[in-house]
């Protein structure tokens, strides 16, 4: 049977409901605006993680959940999946100190010429270098830039990835990958043998001050407003030494072998392997980062499914509720980012209550997570992944995830917007005032057609346009981790705006007729999946990053 054809009669089979949802009209602008006010309140003093606002914020959801009556499905069958973060920070000790046909034996200066990244372990290496293209272990791509080159030697790679403006490039598009992800790559190279690992991203001449002004933001001499995080399980994997080295001296290096960055990333560009060369350079490196264990949590509950097969298998709901917290007297309320989505995830959730007290339950499970710490640097997404990484339901048994994140305002993007609107086209709100973005279309054509079907009385504006998009929305919030592990999973967004990330982020300003529409969508949506017969194929075609 021609292939099309097979996607079209599973599509149909997919969104051919029985009508509206049940509980569907329960959803209702009064109840968001209150639950939104209360989430974004200057009391709550923007939610950021490991303050007490956070913690009263994640109390406040999970209360909520157990007054509905629903189950909890986080850790030991609580409301609460719980995780370990780790805080880093820059430590004394740092040294580093090179030797490659220099006048003599270079000792670098930590903050001018080299910095530990901060899932750094405290670690030291010496030896030789070896160059290794852009650090990346791909089987599915056939793109190794390892092989047996660094093992017992210290990799030297690049950041980024192959093609990056390339839309039709194998590493999602214009999309960064996650095999762009500097701690995969540490990942990688430990696991291939390597010793160490120097990281050195553009091509910045020699005796540039861009280097140091980089490595004095990324470690300022206070503690920021925002600190920096890694998931506990992620940095206790990465027992080598990690740091980023000014292009400055690298080319200082690599011009004594009559080599530059420029033509080492011309031959990371081929992959294979083409790039992996020694630089006749030898190293000793000693990182010092101080590591704080932080406790954190997102809530989770669940409606267990009516039917005796298909409640095995789950639909995924979910919205994070962290943001930027206060500096002082400024506070980055984070109403529609995404304060939104949590008061929307409240009323679904209440939805399916109020229906399964009325003996209206759904056939599949459907569980509510609102992740914690997805704001969090470096490496976002904190919650999420580390459901994924402790999943409290079988990952082959989760049949799509849908994600809320910014769904009170519409698409705004200003002349001269700066890099946070970068890769998006000027336009006003008004453009926008019916739309909602639908990300994550392309890995699920049957769960994008399904969208399409659940929103035929809802008739908001369903715009796909960001999946390969230099703006990197596809990955910036919770439904990106579920793509990579082979889930497919949608991101309902109603655009950024100029008050994005800024302390003019408040409730008073939220569309709350459009956050009521576009709940019910996801309502709706949610309800037919799990009442579907069938469940939505991942496109195969798709390029999943190993999980590791």
């Amino acid at each position: 049977m021609n292939r099309f054809l097979c996607l079209s009669l599973l599509a149909a089979s997919l969104i051919a409901q029985t009508g509206r949802a049940p509980g569907n009209e329960t959803i209702q602008r009064g109840k968001l605006r209150a639950d939104l006010f209360f989430l974004a309140g200057d009391a709550m003093r923007g939610r950021l993680t490991a303050s007490h606002e956070y913690e009263l914020t994640a109390e406040f959801i999970a209360s909520r959940f157990e007054r509905l009556g629903l189950i909890g499905r986080g850790s030991n069958n609580s409301f609460f999946h719980r995780f370990d973060l780790v805080l880093g920070r820059l430590h004394d000790g740092n040294r580093m100190t090179v030797t490659a046909g220099l006048p003599a034996r270079r000792e670098l200066r930590v903050l001018d010429d080299f910095y530990p990244l901060i899932f750094s372990p405290s670690a030291e290496t010496k030896g030789s270098v070896v160059f290794a293209g852009y650090g990346i272990f791909a089987p599915a791509l056939k793109w190794d830039d390892y092989g047996t080159a660094v093992k017992g030697k210290i990799a030297l790679i690049m950041g980024g990835e192959p093609g990056a403006q390339d839309p039709k490039s194998a590493f999602d598009g214009l999309v960064t990958s996650e095999y762009a992800n500097v701690l995969r790559k540490a990942m990688w190279a430990q696991d291939h043998g390597a010793t160490g690992v120097l990281l050195v991203s553009g091509l910045q001449t020699r005796g540039s001050d861009a280097f140091p002004k980089l490595a004095r933001t990324y470690w300022p001499a206070q503690p920021p407003h925002l600190e920096k995080y890694t998931l506990a399980v992620y940095a206790n994997r990465i027992q080598i030494p990690v740091a980023e080295v000014s292009p400055a001296m690298v080319e200082a290096v690599l011009g004594n072998a009559n080599l530059s960055l420029a033509s080492l990333r011309a031959k990371a560009e081929q992959g294979g392997g083409a790039a992996t060369i020694a630089l006749g350079a030898e190293v000793e490196l000693r990182t010092s980062v101080k590591r704080t264990i932080v406790e954190d949590r997102s809530p989770i509950a669940m409606i267990e499914g009516s039917d005796p097969e298909l409640k095995k298998q789950a639909v995924i709901v979910s919205a994070h509720y962290d943001h930027n917290g206060a500096d002082g007297e400024q506070i980055f309320n984070g109403a529609d980012d995404n304060a939104s989505g949590v008061a929307a995830l409240l009323g679904i959730a209440e939805a399916y209550a109020l229906a399964a007290a009325q003996g209206q339950k759904p056939k599949r499970t459907v569980i509510f997570a609102s992740w914690g710490s997805e704001e969090r640097c470096c490496g976002p997404l904190l919650g999420s992944w580390a459901w994924l990484e402790d999943a409290t339901w079988p990952l082959e048994q989760v049949v799509g995830a849908l994600n809320m994140d910014m769904i009170g305002r519409s698409e705004e993007v200003p002349e001269s917007g700066g890099p946070r609107f970068r890769g998006l086209k000027v336009q006003a709100a008004a453009q926008n005032a019916n739309n909602v973005h639908v990300m994550g279309w392309s890995y699920s054509p049957d769960l994008s057609a399904a969208a399409t079907e659940a929103n035929r009385t809802i008739d908001l504006g369903l715009v796909r346009k960001y999946d390969n998009n230099a703006s990197n929305l596809l990955r910036r919030s919770d439904q990106w981790p579920f793509l990579q592990r082979g889930i497919p999973a949608l991101f309902f967004h109603t655009g950024l705006h100029p008050d994005y990330h800024t302390v003019n982020d408040r409730p008073e300003r939220i569309d709350y007729a459009k956050v009521e529409r576009v709940a019910r969508l996801v309502h709706q949506l949610s309800w037919n999946l799990a009442q579907s017969p069938v469940r939505p194929k991942f496109d195969t075609k798709r390029i999943i990053p190993p999980p590791e």
